[in-house]
Parts: C-alpha cells; structure tokens; sequence
C-alpha cells in the first residue's frame, strides 16, 4: 500500500503539477474546438494557422515569419499554405520590397472562417468557465501571463 506523501512531497510537486494541469486544459480545450468547427472543413494546423495569420494580416507574412511563430518547419507551414490557398482561404502575394518574397494574406472567405471560430471559441469559453468569476478569470490569466513571461525570458533570443 502506498504511503500517504508528506507536505514538503506535496509542495515540492505542486510546481511541477501544474505543467501537467496546464497541457491538459489547452489540449482538452483544443479537442472541443477541433469538433466544434469540423463543419468549417479545416484540420487544426490549417484553423492555427488562419488564426495566426489573422493577427498579423496588415502587410501579411512571409511563410518563414508563419513557420518560427508556429514553431514549425517552412516545408510544414508551405504545405499548410498550399492547401488553405487551394480552398481559397489565404492569397499570396508580391512583397513590395523583395521581389523574391511572397507575403500570405488572409481572404474574405478566410476572414469569414474566422469569425465563425471566433464565435466557436467564445461558446466554448462560456462553457469552460461556467460557474467561474470573472475575478478569478482574471486572477488565472495574470498568473498565465506571469509563467509565460518568465518562460519567454529563459528561451534563447533564436527560439
């Protein structure tokens, strides 16, 4: 029979626990949202990349911008690409300052797909946060900000 852990046990893992925690909410919230906008006919890497590109569309992106701030390969990111411009969702364009750049833009169809996961994700959060206060939402988001900054000041400036 396992013995019950001490306080200095329980205290030492509770750091280490919330790793844990944290991957489990993002990947349970992710696989909501998967089968909520399968109608919408796109594959997660396809909807992650619509949703990155529509932060940053003023000028739109060249693929090695998409491919770090995804955090996947250009080949990976070029084939993604490939098949949102296919069914018309994304349009690539001439960069203005180098001829040889493509620079990827969201389209009105694209755009149209984003708001219906926008509404999607905003369902699905009043769902997760049923019963939750908005103080203790708030309380949550400033402790994720905190560990995210404190994980983006330990990454290497090339990372």
């Amino acid at each position: 029979m396992a013995s019950k852990p001490s306080k200095k046990q329980s205290a030492a893992a509770a750091p280490f626990r919330i790793g844990f925690l944290v991957h489990d909410v993002s990947r349970m919230r992710r696989t909501l949202f998967d089968q909520a906008v399968k109608p919408l006919g796109l594959t997660r890497s396809q909807w992650w990349v619509l949703a990155n590109l529509s932060r940053h569309d003023g000028g739109g992106m060249v693929q090695t911008e998409l491919a770090k701030l995804l955090d996947v390969g250009k080949v990976t990111v070029g084939g993604l690409i490939d098949r949102l411009e296919v069914s018309g969702h994304v349009e690539r364009r001439a960069d203005a300052g180098d001829r040889r750049a493509k620079r990827i833009h969201v389209t009105e169809k694209g755009y149209g797909v984003i708001t219906a996961m926008t509404k999607v994700g905003n369902e699905l959060n009043d769902v997760i946060l049923e019963g939750i206060s908005p103080e203790r939402v708030k309380i949550a988001e400033d402790v994720l900000h905190e560990i995210k900054e404190n994980l983006r000041n330990k990454l290497a400036p090339d990372a």
